[in-house]
């Protein structure tokens, strides 16, 4: 029986027999407020290429109420598994299914969220990547596009957007009806409705003749926060930016963004009406680097109307063509758009997005950019560090390869080519040759065709003077992980070699050499002869997508000064090379913990910051010596309130300390200045003490047993939002006694009740990680609920929990034990697999950092 599962070859035999042209779509919303169900009524309009053959339609819905294939009735019974027979087609078919479909509280589907400062209801729509399905009854694959006019019952009041521009609703009464015109041809998955009682800000983009409508909205519990012109200004950078770039106006009739709640992902490309989490709009203060990420999902978005939505993938391998290309392209637009905030965006991406990618890689689920995707359930776990960061870093080594200009000039060829189509790779590597002169096949078998990560390591000797004799790039191809398909390859590389001195305290650039690496050894003859600087740095810039080592001698300066190099990507490639080689055991923890002691100080980049913090307090917790753990998570602590204290007043950097010391605090002064800072008897100049900063404290306070559920309670009657509530429930699951973990665990695995955002809370409260003796009988309960759960809840739920709860702080072989035995014994779906032997292989990392930390506090 396929569930709710589509295979890859069902997908290709509906394709070839069907073409589809038109969906007429009716809803009844006018009982949303009540929850429940709704009546969805679906005319779709569709050719057979062979008549009288037989195919299916996809509908997840409770129940059926009538079903019409050209004008003939057919028998509720043949909806069953989601999909419904449809038998004898003819060369043109219209069908009508009317069906109750079912609201959601798990951000999949029509999900329903009432808001508690307003009590009134808020309806969203999140289709990708087979849940338009759960909606209306539709042909739930990328390549069978079609127009959709959707025609929309309200309560009166309302406000309903959609792809299409928003008219004017009618009717008296309770209710309204809003009649949407037809859309273009698109995928099913990027269709959307948002409806319910929005405020919207409104503007308009020009560039000479043209005209596109903009529109931000957001809840009314909100709207004192929507800072609309700031997100206006940078999508307006976008629009001038990517129309010039990729040479193809804006394929829409508006652009609207969306605030949701309770919002699965960080946005959803719906053309022309982008969905996108509320947590963007901003009730208390944020650092820099969380507008700096919000402007990066608002760009991401934006590149998907012509990367996803205009030319979409043929079939979920190639979601890369999407995801890479859109991440390549918010950082390129962030460092290049006139008047940009972020030009430094590609710092960030070097810090965070291939930091991700780089852990994705050397897991045992590691696959190349473009996966091999069975089926549904195959991509729905495939939405990773490889398909977005990895994809978009080995575009930005492709630009490097065949010049930034050739690279623009193929994907103007490809949109012209393929506008409204479906493509796949070879579509796009076609246009980017012709306009290259490159061949592309070569680099697409090593880049996008294999997994896994290279290392590169320089190799050098020096003579009598300090000069240089010779200097070799070595590259490495570890093996895959245990698990993992395909073997491991060298690449072919476009690099830049940095030269950097200390001048005056500060660490320079003196000169950078390019080059092609390839093959195991790659001299650089350039070099032989100079006195040898006092870093040398690999893949300078981050041309390439590698892991890299320093020298030994480049290494120690780079401990000591690491806040000296006068340029912020640098820096960041020193971090990242530094963290890697902590998650690989190759440098001790407690030297990471050294390194970030003394380079945070001079790291002026918030964004470098706030990763280097969390980065540290992961490694304290989980790759320490557990006989030495304490005595680093005191050092962290102790740094982080003197950190505090010294830092400029409000500034970035005092209230990222003042997180990070709220994660950390220990001692009864360090967590009585916390107590303090909420009640007010204590005071740091220039730190406002907000809504969110109040929860974090008090998140620290409650667990570790200083502040009780009347504090809780108390906070949770300050800020009685939705916020509040998810806070208040992370709070409760975070008490340290076993009748809450207890709780905590009823309410997430014997309940189904808690809506997507409330159990995300619990189950962050409930993991911590300094209550390892009360998580530890939970190990058991896990393994043995886990294939339950994935077989009884949705994607986006189940995925919570398998991953959420895992006992990730039980580092030991007890658990890698345990876990061998669950996959041995329980069968699990490929995808459920995944998750789980995923979550192993944090176990197993963990274990051989702490040995090699142990190693370290042994040699002194």
């Amino acid at each position: 029986m396929p569930g709710t599962n589509l295979t890859r070859e069902e997908a290709r035999t509906r394709a070839a027999l069907l073409h589809v042209e038109s969906y007429d779509i009716e809803l009844d919303l006018g009982s949303a407020r009540d929850g429940g169900t709704f009546r969805s009524t679906t005319v779709v309009r569709f050719s057979a290429a062979t008549p009288g053959d037989s195919t299916f339609i996809d509908l997840v819905a409770p129940s059926v109420a009538e079903i019409v294939l050209n004008g003939e009735p057919l028998d509720p019974a043949h909806f069953a598994d989601s999909r419904i027979a449809l038998p004898g087609l003819l060369a043109d078919n219209e069908l009508r299914v009317v069906a109750d479909c079912a609201y959601t509280n798990t951000g999949e589907g029509l999900h329903r969220f009432v808001d508690p400062v307003d009590g009134e209801t808020y309806l969203y729509t999140q289709f990708e990547v087979p849940d338009a399905r759960r909606v209306f009854a539709n042909f739930e694959q990328p390549d069978l596009k079609a127009a959709f006019r959707f025609t929309v019952t309200v309560p009166a009041g309302w406000v309903v957007v959609s792809n299409s521009p928003t008219p004017e609703p009618s009717g008296e009464g309770d209710t309204r009806v809003w009649a949407f015109e037809p859309t273009p041809r698109m995928s099913t998955y990027i269709t959307a409705l948002v409806a319910g009682p929005y405020v919207g800000v409104f503007d308009e983009y020009t560039a000479g003749a043209q005209r596109v409508p903009l529109g931000v909205y957001c809840r009314p519990s909100l709207r004192e926060f929507l800072d609309a012109d700031a997100v206006f200004a940078v999508t307006k950078q976008g629009f001038d930016y990517f129309q010039e770039k990729f040479d193809f106006a804006y394929p829409f009739a508006k652009y609207d963004q969306l605030f949701v709640p309770e919002f699965n992902a960080g946005a959803m490309e719906n053309a022309g009406a982008v969905t996108l989490r509320d947590q963007y709009v901003f009730r208390s203060k944020v650092t820099d680097a969380s507008y700096e990420m919000r402007a990066a999902t608002i760009l991401h978005e934006l590149a998907h109307m012509w990367f996803g939505d205009l030319v979409t993938m043929e079939w979920w391998n190639d979601l890369w063509l999407n995801e890479s290309f859109a991440t390549f392209a918010e950082a390129v637009c962030q460092a290049e758009a006139p008047g940009s905030k972020w030009p430094h965006s590609w710092t960030t991406f070097a810090n965070q997005m291939k930091t991700w990618a780089y852990r994705q890689d050397q897991l045992p689920s590691t696959h190349p950019i473009m996966a091999e995707i069975n089926d549904l359930e195959d991509v729905q776990v495939n939405f990773d560090g490889i398909t977005y960061a990895k994809g978009a870093s080995v575009l930005k080594q492709l630009v490097a390869y065949v010049g930034q200009d050739a690279f623009f000039q193929g994907v103007q060829a490809y949109f012209k080519r393929h506008a409204w189509g479906n493509t796949t790779l070879p579509d796009l590597l076609g246009a980017l040759e012709e306009a290259s002169g490159r061949d592309l096949k070569t680099w697409s078998k090593a880049w996008l065709e294999t997994a896994g990560i290279n290392v590169l390591r320089p190799e050098l000797h020096l003579d009598g003077n300090g000069d240089i004799e010779s200097f070799t790039v070595l590259q490495e191809a570890p093996a895959l992980p245990a698990g993992a398909r395909g073997e491991a390859v060298l690449r072919p590389h476009r690099i830049a070699v940095g030269l950097y001195d200390l001048v005056d305290g500060a660490l320079v650039r003196t000169d950078r050499i390019e080059l092609d690496v390839d093959g195991p050894r790659t001299e650089v003859p350039e070099l032989v002869g100079r006195h040898r600087p006092a870093v040398l740095l690999l893949n300078d810039d981050d041309l390439s997508y590698a892991k890299v080592r320093l020298d030994e001698d480049s290494l120690a300066v780079v401990t000591e000064h690491l806040g000296a190099f006068t340029d912020s990507l640098p820096r960041a490639l020193c971090w990242s090379s530094a963290w890697d080689m902590t998650r690989d055991g190759e440098l001790a923890t407690r030297d990471y913990l050294s390194l970030a002691l003394s380079g945070l100080q001079g790291e002026s980049d918030i964004g470098v910051v706030q990763s280097v913090q969390r980065q540290t307090k992961l490694a304290l917790e989980m790759y320490a010596d557990p006989a030495w753990r304490e005595e680093g998570l005191q050092r962290w602590a102790a740094a982080a309130e003197e950190q505090l204290r010294a830092a400029a007043p409000g500034s970035d950097h005092q209230l990222a300390w003042a997180r990070t010391l709220a994660a950390a605090a220990r001692t009864d002064g360090q967590l009585g200045l916390l107590a303090g800072l909420l009640d007010g008897s204590e005071v740091v100049e220039g730190l406002a003490v907000d809504t969110d900063l109040r929860w974090t404290l008090l998140a620290r306070l409650v667990a570790t047993g200083r502040a009780d559920d009347k504090a809780v309670n108390a906070e949770l009657a300050r800020d009685s939002t939705s916020s509040g509530q998810e806070h208040a429930a992370s709070c409760r699951a975070a008490r340290p006694t076993a009748a809450a973990k207890a709780e905590a665990w009823e309410s997430v695995v014997e309940s189904d009740t808690l809506t997507n955002y409330v159990q995300e809370a619990v189950i962050g409260g409930f993991q911590q990680a300094d209550q390892r003796e009360l998580l530890a009988p939970y190990a058991a309960k896990y393994f043995a609920a886990v294939k339950g759960i994935w077989e009884t809840r949705s994607h986006e739920i189940s995925q919570q929990i398998i991953v959420g709860l895992y006992p990730a702080y039980q580092v030991e072989q007890a658990t890698v034990d345990a876990t061998d035995a669950w996959l041995a014994s329980a069968d699990p779906a490929p995808a459920l697999r995944r998750q789980v032997v995923e979550a192993r292989a944090g176990i197993e990392r963990a274990l051989r950092a702490q040995a090699a930390d142990r190693a370290a506090g042994a040699q002194g």
